[in-house]
């Protein structure tokens, strides 16, 4: 296991190179950037996939994120290009590659079939945010959801509403569309620990009352009262 640590180390140790010409070549604005090590990105990544993949909402993008792994996993590609065949440390690397290419991929599945399911939400939360809050949506993702909605508006015209009596040939579809449900329960790992967060009750005798976060506990909960801890990275949905 050592061994393959380190060849895992190895293989990862040369994009640091790589990112850190990316953050200077983007510091010219004068503003500052967070410097990871590959370890530090990768953990970056998959705390990212998971939270996006428990979540019942669409999370806001991590657009930083991907493109330091897109880059770095081309960075290993030229690599591994120019590395001996028949070298152990080839597959291995190979391995790792394809592993990371999965977490990126799943990560972004995870958030086109929410942007699907939720899309009159998504919008129109993005159109409702206030100057200078982060948008939830990549620039991509936010035409990708209005191209979404203006297609299925055409397409409920065209096979639906087109037939039915004048007074019937409008829907909304923010109403019709349901909300993502923030009242399901979520498990979570506690990265920093939280005092006094208060909890609803679950019936009409329970009172509301506050519990402690303990760093490292587990808990299911209710996702609208930790949403605010998922999005500051304090807790880790699992």
């Amino acid at each position: 296991m050592r061994g393959e640590a380190a060849l895992l180390a190895g293989a990862w140790g040369g994009m640091a190179a790589a990112g850190g010409e990316g953050a200077e070549g983007d510091s010219d604005g004068g503003s500052e950037e967070l410097v990871l090590t590959p370890a530090q990105l990768i953990r970056s990544l998959e705390q990212a996939w998971l939270n996006e993949k428990f979540a019942p909402e669409l999370l806001e993008c991590k657009p930083e994120i991907i493109e330091c792994v897109v880059e770095q996993l081309d960075h290993m590609e030229a690599n591994l290009k120019r590395a001996k065949r028949g070298d152990l440390k080839v597959s291995v690397h190979r391995m790792e590659i394809e592993r990371i290419r999965y977490v990126l991929s799943s990560y972004l599945r995870c958030r086109l079939v929410k942007i699907e399911k939720f899309f009159p939400h998504v919008l129109e939360k993005e159109k409702s945010r206030a100057e200078g809050e982060p948008s939830i949506l990549t620039p991509e993702e936010f035409a990708f959801a209005k191209e979404y909605m203006a297609n299925t508006e055409t397409y409920l015209k065209n096979v639906a509403l087109k037939h039915m009596p004048p007074n019937l040939q409008k829907v909304s579809l923010l109403k019709s569309v349901p909300k993502p449900n923030l009242d399901s329960f979520v498990f979570l790992r506690v990265l920093e620990r939280q005092e006094n967060i208060l909890v609803e009750p679950e019936t009409d005798e329970q009172r509301e009352y506050t519990i402690d976060l303990e760093e490292g506990s587990q808990h299911l909960i209710r996702y609208k009262t930790i949403a605010p801890l998922v999005a500051s990275g304090a807790v880790q949905l699992i």
